[in-house]
């Protein structure tokens, strides 16, 4: 039987079989320290604590932010420091993003030159964690989709302290395997809890929003009329704390405000941001929530007056402003 001559295969189909080989056998590989290397993509108040939870546990992260001294921190605890989104993704199986804007969103997973998307391998995952548009993660779903990859949008509630903490509520949307598989990771940030298909991550974290729009709203009024009614603000909060008015809101911010402590753990700019989604979803629903509306005009009298860039507790300022009182400081 004469012998059969074999054209040998050229390096880079070798490369590429390979590479086909380890994306599918790791789909199924548990993820953990020894098989996963992250990518973590903005490392501003909520995006370091969260990152840091990771290199704690052991895992191999790279990071990337626009502000390098923002990502010091995790330098300092051992993290790498990537060029662009697309250098951190070429060095990562799973690529984290939590940024400002669904414009930053967009370069940093999807621009063709420089995104996390163009430099992932076949079989990575991309991880939105930023509050943004839903009709944006669909679209990333399917770019992640097409590049053999996949993408789960999963933003995040709890603020600062949750963050610090390893304490957020963490709304997923995409593939419920995929969710599943990350579960190691979102269990070092919070707890997560699986919403439906692409976009449903997001949808959940604007109902939230909405929620917590008014919560806040009335918040800030009672605080205002409990100081106009001559009573003793932090005795009035910590009585009511316990009753059918208690809410995390109360928790997390209401010793803030007393305190006048308006740093960060939730920027206003950002929540005006996440407020204006929902208005523009509430739009294309058909909906009318006035609460929303009136929670996101005050909002924007903030950002009017200068101060988008302190925490949503600084709410308490534009109604002190719509009634000329100021709530005293405790001491």
């Amino acid at each position: 039987m004469p012998l059969l001559l074999r054209r040998p295969l050229s390096p880079s189909l070798v490369s590429s079989f390979f590479l086909r080989r380890r994306s599918m056998s790791s789909k199924s590989d548990p993820i953990s320290p020894s098989n996963t290397r992250i990518g973590w993509i903005g490392t501003g108040v909520m995006g370091r604590s969260m990152c840091g939870h990771l290199i704690k546990a052991g895992y191999s992260v790279t990071v990337f932010n626009r502000t390098i001294s923002k990502a010091q921190p995790l330098l300092a605890m051992g993290a790498n420091l990537a060029a662009s989104p697309n250098s951190l993704a070429s060095q990562s199986d799973v690529v984290f993003s939590i940024v400002g804007y669904p414009s930053d969103v967009r370069r940093v997973l999807l621009d063709p030159n420089s995104g996390a998307l163009s430099g992932l391998s076949p079989g990575g995952v991309l991880v939105d964690m930023t509050t943004s548009e839903p009709s944006l993660a669909e679209e990333i779903s399917k770019s992640a989709s097409s590049a053999g990859c996949f993408s789960v949008d999963a933003p995040v509630s709890g603020g600062d302290l949750g963050a610090k903490n390893g304490k957020l509520s963490i709304f997923a949307g995409g593939d419920e395997a995929t969710v599943k598989r990350l579960d190691p990771l979102f269990r070092l940030m919070g707890k997560v809890n699986f919403m439906g298909g692409s976009g449903k991550g997001q949808f959940a974290k604007l109902a939230n929003q909405i929620t917590i729009a008014s919560t806040m709203v009335g918040l800030v009024e009672g605080i205002v009329y409990a100081h106009k009614a001559g009573l003793d603000v932090r005795k009035f909060l910590e009585a009511i704390s316990t009753g059918a008015a208690g809410s995390k809101s109360i928790d997390l911010y209401g010793e803030r405000i007393l305190k006048r402590d308006f740093d960060p753990g939730f920027y206003v700019d950002h929540f005006v941001k996440d407020l204006g989604i929902c208005l523009n979803e509430c739009q294309r629903m058909g909906l009318a929530l006035p609460g929303l509306a009136l929670a996101q005009q005050l909002y924007l009298s903030l950002k009017a007056h200068g101060e988008g860039g302190l925490g949503t507790q600084a709410l308490i300022l534009a109604l002190e402003r719509l009634n000329n009182v100021s709530v005293q400081p405790s001491v």
